[in-house]
């Protein structure tokens, strides 16, 4: 069976939209595709997604988040082997991170990395025969955003389809919540959100605010952000 953006799909049906006959564009595979022959087949359920620059996925409902090369995830850190620090992703199994993949690093000048830790790191190896690796660096080797996280933020999990709807560039609501009140935001694609604001109250507002925008459409999001700064204002 055939199917396009916006379809529901299973295991084995083709994917029309970017079928190698009907385009010579660069499209990405994201997560549920993979390739057969000369056609793109789904790999597991749900509904076809095409998201920036002809990145194409299946959105479907899982709770153990899969590795891809590339994204960034939200982990922590759980013990210390040798060198490498190992790190709870949700997935299947854990990370390695190298005390050489921070901005800076040394031999004698090693990262202040401690078990418990919250770090916002990208995916440099994601293979199904190897263990995912993590660097907290980018490309030319300065550490941007990624790094260990604050103790005193705020750590939740959410569904895979919230994280890929609010960091959606069409999604309002950081542009919003960021006019009312000040925090510092990571979304990881495996489901983890770590959030610090100005004060407890501030910081647990904006996290509900994320976890009910699953349910809340675009062109709802200025009532909800609205509710939540009034909450606030009344807290104060």
């Amino acid at each position: 069976m055939e199917v396009t953006v916006g379809d529901v799909a299973m295991p084995g049906d083709i994917i029309k939209d970017i079928s190698t006959h009907n385009t010579k564009d660069k499209i990405i595979l994201g997560p549920g595709l993979r390739r057969d022959g000369e056609v793109i087949v789904a790999s597991k359920a749900g509904v076809l997604r095409k998201g920036q620059s002809a990145t194409y996925y299946i959105d479907s409902y899982q709770k153990r988040y899969i590795p891809n090369r590339g994204e960034n995830v939200v982990g922590i850190v759980t013990q210390k082997v040798g060198d490498i620090f190992k790190v709870d992703i949700a997935a299947s199994e854990q990370a390695g991170l190298s005390y050489m993949a921070f901005e800076g690093a040394s031999k004698r000048n090693r990262p202040d990395v401690q078990v418990g830790d919250v770090v916002f790191a990208k995916l440099l190896v994601a293979s199904k025969d190897m263990e995912p690796e993590l660097v907290c660096v980018d490309s030319l080797g300065k550490k941007g955003k990624l790094g260990v996280l604050s103790s005193d933020g705020m750590l939740f999990t959410c569904s895979f389809s919230l994280v890929r709807k609010i960091l959606n560039p069409e999604c309002p609501l950081f542009k919003m919540l960021g006019k009312e009140q000040a925090y510092d935001l990571a979304v990881g694609m495996n489901g983890r959100v770590w959030i610090k604001a100005r004060s407890v109250h501030e910081t647990i507002a904006v996290a509900n605010a994320i976890l009910a925008a699953e349910y809340t459409a675009l062109s709802e999001m200025n009532s909800l952000c609205n509710r939540i700064a009034k909450m606030l204002l009344q807290q104060r």
